[in-house]
């Protein structure tokens, strides 16, 4: 599913009404519709609601659903800012509708306001102003803002909340912008939404189809996406009826320390879970008895160094090579690091230490062959692209460094964010809270090189990989919950994800 602009949205709204030659009233009334009937849904009808709304087509959105509400039996009070340069012709005709339909009060602000009481068990509707916000509420509109932010209300945002902009938001007055309990967006997500950082203004947000026009979708250009499960689905190939495990990769994990073993016992077993054939373990030597006893199916390649890898061997001959979990960025460890990625040329990971390792000696990205996955986490890619003041700031780097360096670099978090060598982001939209626990990411490492092994394009490893480790965590949140969820539940729930995404229609 594309992510599209606040341009593009307004764009969109446009051609549909050129094309499907419905007047832009009509698309009003669809959105109006599709809020109202989520409120009737989710809200007990004992409840008042109030609404503020701009002077544009946000707030005729909010003037729309206030007389759909009153029309069903709700208390509704709204209040239309109309302080500057007029309101729009949509918004006025919502306006005239609102002010005659019983059970619905209007008040039309034009010059003082003042701010009404607001009980803990009111609905509020933001719309205030939707997509097309390009700087931060300031004036009254920002007093507005925050007196609903002041309230213990449910707010509930149309579209956006007011004050939040579509992208960017790095520089933007946090003071003044809206905090919805649900944002109801229409037909398809704003990036803003996908950004942590931004949740408590978003809160939990839900999507509803007003049908634009599928070809002005097509048409309009995107470098972002929200990955669907079809999309998934289509990857996941079928397995040859005779096949063995020569047929089904061979892969190489270095991974692990003295002390942390578990880390490579977590990405062993997610990678020989993904389908792999074959899998060898390069870790030291302390590690070998607990390795061998933990993961009995994987060949275990024993450093001579007891505590940590020291030197590299012959990778050459292996489907897909993944470095990094529990390696620790000892020096040695850092020249056997820099000796791998010299010899590599075939598919690989680098994850965790292996990226600290890079982040401390950037020159040697140079020897980070083109179509290598690299699986950061924010603070592991800060240290290589510098320190980042919002997630759309590291989310431009992560791109422009993917691009320029022809890297596939999935940025893990809430959802994870693929970066294509194309300039493509495939934000995925699978996982859940539970999953913050420690060797999460060493499982997805295993998963990925497991793919990459099989034969997978490293654009099919890292999209599919992200997709399954989420839908995984997801049954073993519903099993177990969130709170109780370790890492490996997740490869326990690796064949449900797997049995899950084959079904899928």
């Amino acid at each position: 599913m594309k992510i599209l602009t606040g341009g593009q949205f307004r764009e969109l709204d446009r051609y549909t009404i050129e094309n499907l030659l419905i007047p832009s009233i009509e698309l009003m009334e669809r959105a109006s519709r599709a809020v109202a009937d989520v409120i009737l849904r989710r809200y007990d009808a004992s409840r008042r609601v109030i609404i503020f709304a701009g002077p544009g087509g946000n707030g005729g959105d909010g003037l729309a659903v206030g007389r759909l509400l009153a029309a069903d039996g709700r208390d509704v009070t709204a209040y239309l800012f109309n302080v500057g340069k007029g309101i729009s012709p949509d918004c006025a005709t919502n306006r005239d509708r609102l002010a005659a339909t019983p059970g619905a009060t209007l008040h039309e602000v034009v010059a003082e306001f003042r701010f009404p009481e607001l009980r803990p068990t009111d609905i509020v509707v933001d719309a205030l102003f939707g997509t097309g916000l390009s700087k931060a509420l300031d004036g009254g509109f920002a007093l507005v803002a925050r007196g609903i932010n002041a309230s213990s209300a449910t707010v509930v945002a149309i579209d956006m909340p007011s004050g939040l902009m579509c992208e960017d938001n790095t520089y933007n007055d946090s003071s003044s912008i809206v905090r919805a309990t649900l944002t109801v967006g229409i037909q398809m997500p704003k990036l803003a939404y996908l950004f942590p950082e931004n949740q408590r203004y978003v809160g939990e947000f839900t999507l509803v189809d007003i049908g634009l026009c599928q070809s002005g979708i097509d048409q309009l250009q995107a470098h972002l996406w929200l990955t669907e499960p079809a999309e998934v689905a289509a990857m996941l190939r079928q397995r040859p009826p005779f096949a063995h495990k020569g047929t089904m990769g061979h892969a190489l994990l270095v991974a692990g320390s003295r002390g942390m073993a578990g880390a490579a016992i977590l990405a062993a077993r997610a990678a020989l879970r993904s389908g792999l054939g074959k899998l060898t373990l390069h870790t030291p030597y302390d590690n070998l008895d607990i390795l061998q006893t933990s993961v009995p199916e994987a060949i275990v390649q024993v450093d001579a160094d007891p505590e940590h890898i020291t030197a590299a061997f012959d990778a050459t001959t292996f489907q897909a090579v993944g470095i990094g979990p529990g390696i620790t960025t000892h020096r040695h460890t850092a020249a056997a690091l820099h000796a791998y990625l010299q010899q590599q040329t075939g598919p690989l990971v680098l994850d965790a230490d292996a990226l600290n390792i890079l982040a401390q000696n950037h020159e040697w990205m140079r020897h980070v062959h083109a179509d290598t996955i690299l699986t950061p986490h924010p603070g592991e890619m800060d240290r290589i692209v510098g320190h980042c003041q919002s997630t759309y700031e590291r989310m431009a780097r992560t791109r422009n460094l993917a691009i320029n360096h022809h890297l596939f670099i999935v940025l893990k978090g809430r959802y994870t964010m693929v970066c294509t060598p194309a300039g493509d982001v495939l934000f995925n939209p699978t996982g859940n809270p539970g999953m913050a626990t420690a060797g999460a990411g060493d499982v997805l490492t295993g998963i990925i090189t497991g793919l990459l092994a099989q034969g997978y394009l490293p654009a099919e490893a890292a999209t599919l990989g992200v997709y399954l480790h989420g839908l995984a965590g997801d049954i073993a949140a519903q099993a177990l919950s969130e709170e109780s969820l370790i890492a490996s539940d997740i490869i326990a729930h690796l064949p449900d994800a797997f049995r899950r995404l084959r079904e899928h229609p």
